[in-house]
C-alpha cells in the first residue's frame, strides 16, 4: 500500500521535507531569540538610566565612543560656549517645542553639542535665552548621535539658518566652523526658564518595531513548518486513496478500441464511411448508363435459338 513512498518522486518530496521542517524551525528560534534579546536590552537600558541618575559624573574623554554601556551615563566637559542652534519638532510631555543647542567649545578644540533645555511653541531665537559667557562646566547624559528618521528624530531638509534636525556630528559639522564630537550631552539641569531634557535609550535597545517584527518572524516559520508537514500528509493520503480505489476497480480509464465500437463510438465512424462511399462511387452515373445500353443492344442483335 504504501510502495509509492519508495518511487523516485517521493524520494524528492521526502527530502525536501526532511530538510524544510528542521530550517523552519532552526529560522524560527532564531527569530525568537532576537525578540529575547531586544526584551533583555530594553530591560538593561532601563535599569542602566535609573543607575546613571545616581552615578558620579566622569570626565567626557573616558566614556567615548559612545555604545549601550555609556550611553545614559553622566558625563562632565569642561570649555566656552560658542554658537547657539535651535532644534524645531521635539516634543516633552506630549507637548510641542524645541531644544536649545549649544556648542561647547573645549581644550583639544572640538566642539560638544549640548542640550542646555527644551522650550514650548515654534522654535524661535527670540525666545532661547542667551549664551552663558566664560568657562563652564557642563554635567549631563551622554548621548550617541542621532539619525535622521529614527526614533522620532525628523528627517525633514530645508530648515532655516541657526536651525538643526538632528542633533548629529554629520549635520552639525556644516552648520559650525569647527570639528564636533560624534556624540553629545543633555543637561541634568537645564538652565533658567527651561525644562531639562531626559536621556533617551540607545539605539536597537527599546521594544520597538523592529522587536515584534521578530516575534511575527517567529510565528511564521513555526506556522511554515506545520504547513509542511500537513502538505505531505494530504500529499500522501491523496495517493493511499487512489491506490485503494484502483484495487476496488473504481479508477476511470480510458476505454479500449473494441469497447469504443461496441459503446457507438465505432459504430458512428463505420456508418460514416458507409455515407461517404454511397455518395461517392467509383464511376460515374453517365458511364454506368452507357455500359449498360450498349449490353442490350448485344443481346437484341444475337440469333435467336
Amino acid at each position: 500500500m504504501y510502495r509509492f513512498l519508495l518511487t523516485p518522486r517521493w524520494w524528492g518530496i521526502n527530502v525536501f521535507v526532511l530538510l524544510a521542517i528542521p530550517f523552519c524551525i532552526f529560522m524560527g528560534s532564531w527569530q525568537l531569540g532576537r525578540f529575547e534579546d531586544r526584551v533583555q536590552d530594553h530591560r538593561d537600558a532601563g535599569e542602566q538610566a535609573t543607575a546613571a541618575k545616581t552615578q558620579a559624573a566622569r570626565p567626557l574623554a573616558e566614556l567615548l565612543p559612545v555604545d549601550k554601556e555609556t550611553s545614559g551615563k553622566q558625563a562632565t566637559a569642561t570649555g566656552r560656549y560658542g554658537k547657539q542652534l535651535l532644534v524645531p519638532d521635539r516634543e516633552l510631555d506630549d507637548k510641542p517645542g524645541f531644544y536649545v543647542l549649544t556648542m561647547l567649545r573645549t581644550d583639544d578644540g572640538r566642539a560638544l553639542p549640548v542640550v542646555r533645555g527644551w522650550l514650548p511653541g515654534d522654535a524661535d531665537t527670540a525666545k532661547a535665552p542667551a549664551v552663558p559667557a566664560g568657562e563652564v562646566t557642563v554635567t549631563g547624559a551622554l548621548q550617541a548621535s542621532e539619525t535622521p528618521g529614527s526614533n522620532g528624530v525628523p528627517a525633514a531638509g530645508g530648515l532655516p539658518a541657526g536651525q538643526t534636525g538632528a542633533i548629529s556630528s554629520a549635520s552639525l559639522v556644516n552648520l559650525v566652523p569647527y570639528e564636533v564630537y560624534d556624540a553629545w550631552i543633555t543637561l541634568a539641569e537645564a538652565d533658567a526658564g527651561m525644562k531639562a531634557v531626559p536621556a533617551t535609550a540607545p539605539s536597537d535597545t527599546g521594544l520597538d518595531l523592529k522587536a515584534f517584527q521578530n516575534l511575527g518572524y517567529t510565528g511564521e516559520w513555526f506556522v511554515f513548518a506545520g504547513f509542511v508537514v500537513f502538505m505531505w500528509f494530504r500529499l500522501m493520503r491523496r495517493e493511499v486513496e487512489f491506490a485503494e480505489d484502483a484495487e476496488l476497480g473504481l479508477t476511470e480509464e480510458a476505454p479500449s478500441e473494441g469497447e469504443a465500437s461496441r459503446d457507438g463510438t465505432g459504430g458512428e465512424a463505420a456508418a460514416g464511411r458507409s455515407e461517404t462511399a454511397e455518395t461517392a462511387p467509383d464511376t460515374p452515373v453517365g458511364a454506368a448508363d452507357g455500359r449498360a445500353d450498349t449490353n442490350t443492344a448485344k443481346v437484341s442483335s444475337s440469333p435467336t435459338a
